[in-house]
C-alpha cells in the first residue's frame, strides 16, 4: 500500500507556489489588456518600454522603502527620560551619549606616559582584543540609571561608574566617577594619563568648547535637545601632576584616537627637565573653525579618583551637585536595589550557588545589559533589481551587541537570544529594543541581518561584510523571545495596557515577517525550506551559509535550488506556533498559522523530508559529497611567476542527491524546537546520541559538530579556520538544555533519560563557563571542545550570557 503524503495547508501551499513568482504576479495584475482592441505595433512598443521602466524603478526602490505600517517606536529621546542618557557606546571602554540621532558623546582614554614616551604603550579607547587587558567588565548595570565597571590593565585597576539624576527639561544630570588603583605597593605613585573628552558630529545642532571650571579645563556646550550644559572635573583624592587640553576639529567620531595621536607633544618639564607628553591647547581656534572635539588631559599619580559631573542648565532647583559623598550614597543605593532585584529575578542564592558564583553571574548579566548601544545611520543594501548597493533609510537602533571588542553592533539573530535574558530582567526594555529592530523592516518585510549604523560602527567592519542582500534571511529568533515572554511573563502584558498595545502594533510586522520567510525561503517541495545566499561557485571546502547564522556548518557540498534545510523548517514551524498564540492573545484569527505549525510539526512528514534511515538522524538534503579537500593549485607549465597560490577545493567523488549525514547542531533542531513527539523512538535516538563522546558530548558542553564528521575542525579555506565545526556554542547548548527540561517534565517513556542528561549537561556548561571566567577574566564567543577553554572573541557577553538563565533554570 502506498502511503499518501498529507497535503499542506492552503496558506502554506499558496505561499510555496507564489514564492518564485513575485514579479509575475505584479505583471499579471497590471498588464491584462482587453482582447477587443488591438493597438498598433508602435503603441504596443511604447507601452511596453514605459511598462518596463516603470516597474524597473518600482522594484529598485522596494529594498530601501520602509514598511507601510504604524511605526513601532512612538516614544524616544526625551519622551523616555529614564533611558535618555546611558552608556550607549559599547565599543568604547567608557562612553556616554543620549538616545538622539546626533548626540554629543563623552568618553575616556588613558595611557601610561612613561611607556608611550619609550614607544611601548598605546592609548586605550575603543575596546580592542589587541590591547590585551586582563579584564574589563560591568559588575553592576541596571540598563537605565547606573553602572559600575572594572578595568584591569596590567597591575592597575580603573573603576568607572555613573549615576543619573532626573531634573529640568533636558534629561537631567549625571556623574561618572573614574578611579585608578593598584594592589602592588611598589607601583603607588606611578603616573597615568587620563583623557576625558566630549565630541560632536557635523550634523549636531549645537556646539562645544573648553571651559575652566575649578581650575581644571572642563567643557560647556549647547544643543537643540540638551539646551545649555556644563561638564566639570572634581578631584576627589590623589595628585594631579600635570594638566593640558586640546580643542580641535576631528575628521569624525571614528577618528578621535587618531586625532589625539597626531596632537600629543613630547616636551621638557622646566622643573624636572624630564620629558612629558602634553596636549597643545586651542588648535581649532588657530584654524578659525569651531571645535568638534575637546579633551582634558590629567596626568595623575596612582591611586587617584575624580568625578566627571554633567549638569543641565535647565535643572535649576538642584540642592547639591551629584558628586563626592552625595554620589557615593546614590551609587550605594542603586547597587543595593540592583542586588535585591537580581536575586528576586534569578534566585541564584535560593538555588544554593556560592556568593562568588552569584557575583560572577551579576557581572555576566551586567555586561550584556551594559552593552546596549544606541546607533543611528543607514545600512548599505542590495537586491537583484539594483545594479549597485544603495543606502537604506536613516534610522536609530537601540540594541545589545554580541561583543564590545569584536562585534560592537546589532545582529538580528543574536538579538533574539539577548532578549531572553533582558526580558526576564525588564520587559519594557526588551520591548523597546524589539520596536527599534522591527522599525528597520522594509516594504518587503525583510530586516537586514547585520546593522552597521554610524561612523563608529562602520569603522569596525571589513568592507566585504557591509552590504546586506535582501534575499538573505537570518534565523527569526525574536519569535523565540516572544515565546519566552508568553511563557514566563504573560501576566505582565495584562498588567500594563501599553505593553498589550505594543504587541498589537507589532502584530502586522510579525505576520509580514513570517510571510516573507514563508515565501522567500521555501524549498523545492511543499514543507521544505532553503537558506538563500550560498555560493555554488565557491572554492571553499563547504560553501558557507551565513544567512543561517551557522556560517561554515557543513551543508550540501554543491549548493543548488533543490536542497532542503532542516533547521530553517524548524524555525518556520516555531514562528507559526508563536504567531498562532499571539493571534489568540490579541483576539485575532490565527487559524492559518496554527494549521501551518501543525503541518510543519507532523513527525511523519518531517521524517519523509529529513530523516536519514541510513544514519538514524535528522539531516539536510542536497547535492553532496564528503569526498572534498583543500589542495594547492598546480603550477601551469611554463609559468615562472612564482606567484603564491592559495588552496582551493578539490572534489574527489561526484556529488549526488542525498542526506548530509554529518551529525551536529543541525541534526538537533527538531528536538530543539520540541516538535519530536515524546513517545517517538527518534526522540530516544536523539537523546542517546547526545551522550556519545565520539559525537557531541564533552565535559564542557555539546560540541557543534561530531568528531566523526569529515568536516570536524576542518578549515574552510586556507585562511578561514573552523567556526561551527566542533567548538562549543552557548546559545544552541541553552536551547538543548531547555528542550531536555521540556521533555523531562512532559512525561513519556524517555522523560527520565531526558532529565538525567539535562542535569549533567546544565552542570557541565555552568561549571566550565564560570571556571573559564575566573581563569581568564572573560566570557567567550565559543569554548574548545577538547579543553573547555574559551576562544575567539572576548568579551562575548551576548548569547554566552545565557549561562545566567541556565543557572536560574529559566527557559
Amino acid at each position: 500500500m502506498v502511503r499518501q503524503r498529507k497535503p499542506p495547508p492552503k496558506f502554506l501551499l499558496k505561499n510555496h507556489r507564489d514564492s518564485s513568482h513575485h514579479e509575475d504576479k505584479y505583471c499579471d495584475e497590471n498588464t491584462r489588456s482587453s482582447s477587443k482592441v488591438l493597438p498598433s505595433l508602435g503603441v504596443v512598443v511604447c507601452l511596453t518600454i514605459a511598462f518596463v521602466f516603470c516597474f524597473k524603478g518600482y522594484f529598485e526602490t522596494r529594498v530601501n522603502t520602509h514598511f507601510d505600517s504604524q511605526k513601532m517606536v512612538i516614544k524616544s529621546g526625551l519622551a523616555v527620560r529614564d533611558r535618555y542618557w546611558g552608556s550607549y557606546r559599547p565599543g568604547t571602554y567608557f562612553g556616554m551619549k543620549t538616545r538622539e540621532p546626533y548626540s554629543p558623546v563623552v568618553g575616556l582614554m588613558w595611557f601610561f606616559p612613561n611607556k608611550l614616551i619609550n614607544g611601548e604603550g598605546f592609548i586605550r579607547h575603543w575596546c580592542e582584543q589587541g590591547d590585551n587587558l586582563n579584564r574589563y567588565t560591568w559588575t553592576h548595570h541596571d540598563g537605565k540609571t547606573f553602572g559600575i565597571q572594572e578595568i584591569d590593565d596590567g597591575p592597575f585597576r580603573l573603576t568607572t561608574s555613573f549615576v543619573k539624576r532626573p531634573g529640568g527639561k533636558h534629561g537631567g544630570d549625571w556623574t561618572a566617577r573614574i578611579s585608578v588603583d593598584t594592589k602592588e605597593k611598589r607601583l603607588e605613585g606611578e603616573k597615568l594619563s587620563l583623557m576625558l573628552y566630549t565630541a560632536i558630529e557635523d550634523q549636531t545642532d549645537g556646539y562645544i568648547e573648553p571651559k575652566v571650571l575649578n581650575s581644571l579645563v572642563g567643557f560647556s556646550g549647547e544643543t537643540a535637545q540638551l539646551g545649555n550644559f556644563t561638564i566639570r572635573i572634581a578631584n576627589l583624592s590623589g595628585t594631579i601632576v600635570d594638566h593640558s587640553y586640546l580643542a580641535t576639529v576631528a575628521p569624525g567620531l571614528s577618528s578621535l584616537r587618531y586625532t589625539i595621536d597626531q596632537s600629543l607633544r613630547v616636551v621638557r618639564d622646566p622643573n624636572s627637565n624630564r620629558r612629558k607628553i602634553v596636549l597643545p591647547g586651542d588648535l581649532a581656534y588657530k584654524s578659525n573653525l569651531p571645535p568638534n572635539f575637546v579633551v582634558s588631559k590629567l596626568d595623575v599619580s596612582v591611586p587617584f579618583s575624580m568625578d566627571l559631573i554633567y549638569e543641565s542648565a535647565s535643572y535649576q532647583d538642584r540642592k547639591q551637585a551629584l558628586s563626592g559623598d552625595m554620589y557615593t550614597g546614590e551609587l550605594n543605593t542603586r547597587r543595593t536595589q540592583f542586588d535585591r532585584k537580581f536575586e528576586e529575578t534569578f534566585r541564584l542564592k535560593e538555588k544554593k550557588f556560592s556568593d562568588e558564583d552569584v557575583e560572577l553571574a551579576k557581572s555576566i548579566f551586567s555586561n550584556l545589559i551594559g552593552g546596549i548601544g544606541y546607533f543611528y545611520g543607514s545600512s548599505r543594501v542590495k537586491s537583484v533589481h539594483t545594479a549597485e548597493p544603495v543606502p537604506y533609510w536613516k534610522a536609530p537602533l537601540y540594541s545589545a551587541v554580541p561583543s564590545r571588542s569584536f562585534f560592537p553592533r546589532g545582529f538580528l539573530w543574536d538579538e533574539g537570544f539577548h532578549g531572553l535574558l533582558i526580558s526576564a530582567w525588564d520587559l519594557d526594555l526588551e520591548l523597546d529594543i524589539m520596536n527599534h529592530w522591527f522599525d528597520l523592516m522594509n516594504v518587503e518585510a525583510w530586516i537586514p541581518r547585520e546593522q552597521i549604523l554610524g561612523v563608529e560602527a562602520l569603522a569596525k567592519v571589513p568592507e566585504e561584510f557591509v552590504t546586506q542582500i535582501n534575499t538573505n534571511a537570518n534565523p527569526p529568533t525574536f519569535f523565540l523571545t516572544l515565546k519566552f515572554m508568553l511563557k514566563n511573563l504573560s501576566e505582565r502584558f495584562s498588567e500594563e495596557e501599553e505593553r498589550l498595545s505594543n504587541l498589537k502594533r507589532l502584530y502586522p510586522r510579525l505576520t509580514a515577517w513570517f510571510n516573507w520567510f514563508n515565501t522567500s525561503q521555501v524549498g523545492p517541495v511543499p514543507g521544505s525550506y532553503r537558506w538563500r545566499g550560498r555560493d555554488a561557485h565557491s572554492k571553499e571546502l563547504n560553501p558557507k551559509s551565513l544567512s543561517s547564522g551557522l556560517d561554515d556548518y557543513p551543508r550540501a557540498s554543491h549548493p543548488t535550488d533543490d536542497e532542503r534545510h532542516v533547521d530553517l523548517r524548524c524555525w518556520i514551524g516555531l514562528a507559526a506556533e508563536i504567531l498562532a498564540e499571539i493571534s489568540e492573545l490579541l483576539g485575532k484569527s490565527g487559524r492559518q498559522y496554527r494549521e501551518t505549525a501543525d503541518y510543519l510539526a507532523d513527525n511523519r512528514l518531517l521524517d519523509e523530508l529529513h530523516w536519514s534511515q541510513e544514519k538514524h538522524r535528522y539531516a539536510d538534503y542536497g547535492l553532496h559529497t564528503d569526498k572534498v579537500s583543500l589542495v594547492r593549485p598546480p603550477v601551469s607549465p611554463g609559468d615562472n611567476s612564482n606567484q603564491y597560490r592559495k588552496k582551493i577545493r578539490k572534489v574527489k567523488a561526484e556529488p549526488k542527491y542525498q542526506y548530509v549525514d554529518s551529525f551536529g547542531f543541525i541534526s538537533l533542531f527538531p528536538f530543539i524546537t520540541q516538535i519530536i513527539e515524546p513517545s517517538s523512538t527518534k526522540l530516544e535516538q536523539v537523546l542517546l546520541d547526545l551522550k556519545k563522546p565520539e559525537l557531541l558530548w564533552t565535559p564542557y558542553g555539546l560540541r557543534s559538530l561530531a568528531k566523526n564528521s569529515p568536516f570536524y575542525n576542518q578549515y574552510n579555506t586556507e585562511d578561514d579556520p573552523p567556526y561551527w565545526r566542533g567548538p562549543i556554542w552557548v546559545n544552541i547548548n541553552y536551547l538543548v538544555v531547555r528542550s531536555l527540561k521540556y521533555y523531562s517534565d512532559l512525561g513519556g517513556p524517555y522523560s527520565d533519560l531526558a532529565g538525567e542528561i539535562y542535569r549533567e549537561l546544565r552542570g557541565n556548561l555552568i561549571r566550565n563557563i564560570l571556571s573559564e571566567y575566573k581563569r581568564s577574566g572573560y566570557i567567550w564567543e565559543q569554548y574548545n571542545d577538547e579543553t573547555g577553554k574559551g576562544q575567539r572573541a572576548h568579551p562575548f557577553t551576548g548569547w554566552s550570557s545565557l549561562v545566567v538563565l541556565l543557572m536560574a533554570e529559566i527557559y
